[in-house]
């Protein structure tokens, strides 16, 4: 049996593997639906945390507010992904909302990973499945200061 550090470098390895995996799965699904991967993450985004404003998503994405996101909003809504509304309770305010009709063409690229990750996890246990999701919680929890981390690096 392996040592313990030889079991966490052998995760070290296999996240990073996973990592490039899922690029490359991004990558691959928004060729598919005709997008780049930076207009692939801004509707991820806007999927999994609702409508928000253009400043907001610049800063989720790590873009600049103003020609970059714009560049972004305008390409998804002229493809029809995304609409821009005004906030009901600030008029200057514009509020960017996914199109759910044609983000469902989008997540249809993505059936095949989901497909293989359902079947994955109903053959695990209960205990398994509440250790994967912890790692996964805390993964997500740290991202963000591991981000800011690495943009304040010279």
């Amino acid at each position: 049996m392996p040592d313990r550090a030889e079991v966490i470098e052998e995760m070290r390895v296999a996240l990073q593997r996973s990592a490039m995996w899922s690029m490359m799965l991004q990558h691959a699904a928004a060729s598919r639906a005709g997008i780049n991967m930076t207009d692939s993450q801004c509707i991820n985004l806007l999927v999994l945390d609702g409508p928000q404003t253009p400043g907001k998503l610049a800063h989720s994405m790590g873009i600049t507010t103003g020609g970059a996101i714009t560049a972004v909003i305008d390409r998804l809504e002229k493809a029809g992904y995304v609409k821009r509304t005004r906030d009901p309770a600030d008029r200057r305010r514009v509020i960017v909302e996914p199109v759910p009709e044609a983000v469902s063409r989008v997540a249809a690229y993505f059936e095949p990973i989901a497909r293989a990750f359902t079947d994955r996890m109903s053959e695990l246990t209960d205990e398994q499945l509440e250790v994967l999701a912890e790692w996964i919680r805390w993964s997500n929890e740290a991202m963000p200061g591991v981000l800011e981390e690495i943009e304040r690096m010279p």
